[in-house]
């Protein structure tokens, strides 16, 4: 009995429209991040479990595809880790190598590597996928792309006020009406743990903050005090969630609450500093907005922090990043500050399908597919279609003289947008018969104006 054949969940095939769709999206946001100035890069699609392991926290470690050593490597296994029930040190030498979870930590890698071979401040974007074990659900793959955009080498703030900008810039183009970009700096938050007595904790405290909107204050509360956060400490932290207002009156209240918080205070000061520049330029269409509770669990975050979402949409992040003045750091390269974002793809096409905002074009198929009427008239559409792909024009010869009916079938399943006719009346007029496959018109036109027209 054959096999049915499937493809792992959290997995996705696309077929030529998915496709065509997909690249309108890279596109765009190529287009945008060379606007700006980057560079593109690409790495490996897997790496070395050390390179990844430890950079995301304990719940990020967790989701990450490890590929089993093969050959005479898997005589290397730690049987006596096995015996001690140290599983994380077993798993390692099960799997030297990972698939990459993200393109940050791969890219401080690529950084300290040919640290060389670049000039810094060093603007690059990459367009490649990542894997996560997650558990796949509507939005959430295991297989996705990611867009990034991160520049290393320097701390100026200017480039998070770009940033910001290329959210709006990017989306814009791509039609999404509404947007909210939602900032925070992990200095407040580290702040915040400051102010509450329980500095040790930030992380554990970030970690239940960033599940704010996907599980609700009580079961953020319920993991703190089970992380071990005092329930004074709950007390303190509790009324920020709350926090109502402008952005100059959401700031206020923080100076206020980090009043005896020096790193608390620096946060509020670098994100008055982004928002007034990114004020004084305006923005398109996205509304730019000051969230306390924004943590973004993953550990290598320092100063400012984004995501984005599309509003009246049911969908997570479409957009995020920080700052990390310290990534390089993990690979023996100090002092190099550096700030990044992501669009994901995935989420994106989602967006636009639901609010069916892709252009027509993207479901456009073949230009023009020639009919084949038989010998003869293929002989003088063979060369047409070759005189036409010279010009630059995708088109085609249907192979054998079939039955009119079932060519034009098949003009119709590809999303052909111009048939061309050549009959024993054309051919001895020297011309040929173009329709319009969806209004069906039609025009009587010479091979050279047909390269014209659709040149």
């Amino acid at each position: 009995m054959s096999q049915k054949p499937a493809i792992p969940k959290g997995t996705r095939d696309f077929l030529p429209v998915e496709v065509e769709k997909r690249t309108y999206i890279f596109d765009t946001i190529k287009n945008v991040f060379r606007k700006f100035g980057f560079a593109p890069i690409e790495t490996p699609s897997f790496e070395l479990s050390t390179t990844l392991m430890g950079k995301y926290g304990e719940e990020g470690d967790r989701l990450i595809f490890r590929i089993l050593n093969s050959g005479d490597k898997m005589k290397n296994a730690d049987i006596e880790a096995l015996q001690q029930e140290n599983l994380p040190r077993f798993a390692n030498s099960l799997a030297e190598k990972a698939l990459r979870y993200d393109l940050t930590v791969p890219f401080a890698r690529f950084v300290v590597q040919h640290q060389n071979d670049l000039s810094f401040p060093f603007k690059r974007y990459q367009i490649q996928p990542v894997w996560r074990a997650d558990r796949p659900q509507h939005g959430r793959y295991q297989e996705f792309y990611q867009c990034d955009a991160d520049v290393v080498g320097s701390d100026s703030l200017l480039y998070e006020t770009e940033f910001v900008l290329i959210f709006d810039e990017v989306l814009s183009a791509l039609k999404i009406p509404s947007f909210t970009v939602k900032i925070n700096n992990r200095k407040i938050l580290s702040g915040i743990a400051e102010i509450s007595g329980q500095q040790d904790k930030l992380i554990d405290i970030t970690v239940a903050i960033d599940k704010l909107d996907k599980i609700g204050e009580e079961k953020v509360m319920e993991e703190l005090l089970g992380k071990g956060v005092s329930q004074q400490a709950v007390d303190i932290i509790k009324p920020l969630f709350e926090l109502k207002g402008s952005n100059r009156e959401c700031l206020d209240k923080m100076r206020s609450f980090l009043q005896n918080s020096e790193i608390g205070l620096k946060g509020i000061e670098e994100l008055e500093y982004v928002l007034e520049k990114v004020n004084s330029i305006g923005l398109k269409n996205a509304i730019i907005e000051f969230d306390v509770t924004l943590a973004r669990g993953l550990n290598y975050y320092t100063g400012a922090i984004f995501e984005v979402k599309a509003n009246n949409v049911k969908m997570g992040s479409i957009c995020g990043g920080g700052r990390y003045d310290d990534l390089t750091g993990l690979f023996g390269m100090k002092g190099m500050s550096g700030v990044g974002i992501s669009f994901g793809a995935d989420r994106i096409y989602d967006v636009l399908n639901e609010l069916d905002l892709f252009p027509k074009e993207t479901e456009q198929g073949l230009t023009l597919m020639f009919v084949n009427f038989g010998e003869k008239e293929e002989e003088y559409c063979f060369k047409a279609v070759h005189e036409l792909r010279e010009a630059g024009i995708d088109c085609e010869l249907y192979p054998t003289a079939s039955k009119t009916q079932k060519q034009m079938k098949y003009a119709n399943d590809r999303k052909v947008v111009y048939a061309a006719l050549v009959g024993e009346n054309e051919l001895e007029k020297g011309i040929i018969t173009l329709k319009h496959m969806e209004s069906g018109q039609q025009e009587e036109i010479t091979l050279e104006a047909l390269v014209q027209k659709l040149k």
